[in-house]
This record gives structure tokens, C-alpha cells and sequence, in this order.
């Protein structure tokens, strides 16, 4: 898929894929709000909010309170490619977002994902 139209999908229609992911692997919703809030600086109340709105992938990071100072620690490989090699800033953190909710379907501990 081109990175044009990724960046424009809602990130309301991708992230019950993210709870079922790791429901399917015995993990709670809780459990990935905390994480995608983890990176993108948001609070419950904030995800919610950017769910009701749909916003799209571009305005979910744009409208980011920060991303974590960790963030940079989320490497290794999704979907085929290397998340550090990664070059537009956009679809690197969509990357990350990605890798750290396979991390949680993987059955990693929530201390390890979240780089603490």
C-alpha cells in the first residue's frame, strides 16, 4: 500500500484490528490504549476523542501531545522492512505503533514493550 493512502486511512477503522490482534492473544484493550498512549504522549480521554473524530493516520500523529522519548528504542522489523531504516517520520511512527501491538500479541511483558 502507498504511504499517501496509509497516511490518510482512519485510525478508528485500524484500531479494533490492533484490540482484536491482541485480544485474539489473551490481551485487553486496556492493554494496547496503554500502549498507543505510551507512544503518542495521549491519555485515555485524548484516544477516545481522536477515535469519535476519525481522524485519520497524518492528523492522529500531527495532534500527538509528544511522542515518547523512548520512541526511538521501538526497532526492528514489521511487515518485512526494518523500522529504523524507515525514512518518512510519519510512516515510522505508524511502524512503531504497529510493532509495539505485535509485541503485546507476542505476549511481551508491558515492562518491555514499553522500553522502561
Amino acid at each position: 500500500m502507498e504511504p499517501q493512502r496509509v497516511f490518510k486511512m482512519a485510525f478508528a477503522s485500524v484500531y479494533p484490528m490492533y484490540v482484536q490482534k491482541a485480544e485474539r492473544k489473551g490481551r485487553t484493550k486496556k492493554e494496547v490504549d496503554q500502549v498507543i498512549c505510551w507512544l503518542t504522549g495521549r491519555n485515555a480521554r485524548q484516544l477516545a476523542e481522536a477515535i469519535r473524530k476519525k481522524v485519520d493516520f497524518e492528523t492522529f500523529f500531527a495532534e500527538a501531545p509528544a511522542l515518547h522519548p523512548n520512541a526511538g528504542k521501538v526497532t526492528g522489523t514489521i511487515c518485512g522492512v526494518r523500522i529504523e531504516e524507515i525514512d518518512h517520520p510519519l510512516m515510522r511512527n505508524i511502524r512503531r505503533l504497529d510493532k509495539l501491538v505485535d509485541e503485546l500479541a507476542k505476549g511481551r511483558p508491558l515492562e518491555k514493550i514499553l522500553r522502561v
